[in-house]
């Protein structure tokens, strides 16, 4: 997917990515379709809808022990890289961005040891924040560079800053894959989950503008003070921004703010 071809201004000297194929997935929502129409006017998503993807690329052994949001993430992956050639994917490097990743599965550990409980090893090797990108290289055979990142509620903007990095230092296209799922119930008094998002994931694959072809450009930029109150969680307002042509979007991170903007490359 080229980015909008009515970007407002000509990039200054800096990265411009340009997104070469996207997808998404939601509890619900499957389709590019789908995801454009619900980003127009996010609602509740159904709740009869599956709560993972059918992930059918994945062998049965391997995707029983996926959870609902690597489930998701991997789904996401396959589908944004199932026009790429097969000798080319090996060498695609990989970056995966969640701010809280298996959240979930690490609090279940801690309960089941505060139970005096015995715990899985499969269960522990797939908490940790770098384990559904390492699921997804062991089963696509991909020997390039894995990075799993996390930022907070700029998790997006740091996965792509990653993805970034690895085009200025050779990589031809970067897939980036963001992810993440509601916390769970014993967090819900913190509030730090608002605004409610579903679980969802989405995968970008990225290279690097040229000039003349309209991408996106990403800059940190002083503080301006607090954003406007949002109705979608950060990872989802960058997707919005990213599918709606004459947006702008600012997320602070608390010392500055990151500015995503659509322009042409020079």
């Amino acid at each position: 997917m080229n980015s909008p071809t009515t970007a407002a201004a000509v990039a200054p000297d800096g990265p411009v990515l340009l997104i070469e194929q996207w997808a998404a997935w939601a509890p619900g929502l499957a389709t590019q379709d789908a995801w454009r129409d619900w980003l127009r006017n996010p609602q509740p998503l159904p709740a009869d809808a599956p709560a993972s993807p059918p992930l059918a690329e994945v062998p049965a052994m391997a995707r029983r022990r996926i959870d609902p949001l690597g489930r998701a993430a991997l789904q996401a992956a396959y589908w944004a890289q199932q026009d790429v050639d097969a000798a080319a994917l090996p060498a695609m490097p990989l970056v995966f961005a969640s701010r809280w990743g298996e959240l979930a599965r690490s609090i279940s550990m801690l309960q089941e040891l505060a139970q005096g409980e015995a715990l899985s090893p499969t269960a522990f090797s797939h908490s940790v924040h770098n384990a559904i990108g390492a699921q997804y290289s062991i089963q696509r055979g991909i020997t390039a560079n894995v990075s799993a990142v996390a930022a907070g509620e700029v998790s997006a903007a740091a996965g792509w800053v990653e993805a970034q990095a690895l085009l200025a230092t050779g990589a031809a296209t970067v897939l980036l894959t963001v992810f993440d799922a509601p916390l769970p119930g014993l967090y819900a008094s913190t509030g730090l989950d608002a605004p409610v998002a579903p679980l969802h994931a989405y995968a970008l694959r990225l290279r690097a503008a040229r000039a003349g072809e309209s991408g996106v450009l990403l800059a940190r930029q002083p503080s301006l003070g607090p954003a406007a109150p949002a109705t979608l969680a950060p990872n989802l307002q960058v997707l919005q921004f990213l599918l709606e042509p004459a947006a702008e979007l600012r997320q602070p991170d608390g010392a500055a703010d990151w500015q995503w903007r659509h322009v042409v490359a020079r």
